[in-house]
């Protein structure tokens, strides 16, 4: 399989907790993670356009689903940030109502968990965990903010927090401000898109499905 290539992006529309999606076409990938993980960062990054998601110094400030275009063939999913704690008691439980609500709905065929890569997983990433494996969303765990760390320490780190949460021992090092693990996420992308064309691919080549291409949904 040629390296997948995202070449168009478009921002399409923003859902509160009305439930007004847009309609079904193709796969959907959500991003969740807490808030100021960067998931409006790796977003940009992805797509090579900066001015996509809008990103924001104040955490918290994500309150709606924000539903984007990509090659004119799937939707990547930007769900709202949680864990932000200056946030009233009732915002947070809106905030948790529009997410569950998303994750029940049998739209998402892939969600990446995004995580801190230099800090333990919080108890709001161990409870987002166990959302993905109740609603059985397979998933794949992104450690952001790899730069920060030495690249000898970035895969070790990652691992550890996948270990942390108890998820499968996959996760991928992400840094939006180099790019580190660009490669891996859009092969990634490229395996849930064209889930078909990854198969076939393993089966001529006569090897086992990669590490990541079957997620736990125990």
């Amino acid at each position: 399989m040629q390296q997948f290539v995202i070449k168009q992006a478009e921002f399409v529309t923003s859902v509160g907790t009305n439930g007004n999606y847009p309609a079904v076409d193709g796969p959907e990938i959500a991003i969740v993670g807490k808030s100021n993980v960067g998931k409006s960062s790796l977003i940009n990054k992805l797509t090579n356009n900066r001015k996509l998601a809008k990103t924001s110094s104040t955490p918290g400030k994500t309150r709606l689903i924000n539903f984007f275009r990509l090659n004119n063939s799937f939707y990547l999913v930007d769900l709202p940030g949680y864990g932000f704690a200056k946030a009233p008691k009732s915002e947070q439980a809106q905030w948790g109502q529009l997410m569950e609500s998303y994750l029940a709905s049998g739209r998402v065929k892939h969600l990446f968990l995004l995580v801190d890569i230099r800090h333990e997983p919080t108890a709001d990433d161990k409870q987002m965990f166990k959302y993905l494996i109740y609603y059985g969303i397979p998933f794949t765990l992104i450690a952001t903010k790899a730069d920060k760390l030495a690249k000898s320490k970035r895969k070790q780190e990652a691992l550890k927090a996948a270990k942390a949460l108890g998820a499968p021992k996959h996760a991928i090092a992400w840094s939006s401000e180099t790019g580190d693990g660009m490669q891996e996420l859009l092969e990634r992308i490229g395996q849930i898109v064209n889930p078909v064309e990854a198969v076939a691919e393993e089966a001529d080549a006569g090897a086992a499905p990669a590490e990541n291409a079957v997620v736990s949904e125990e």
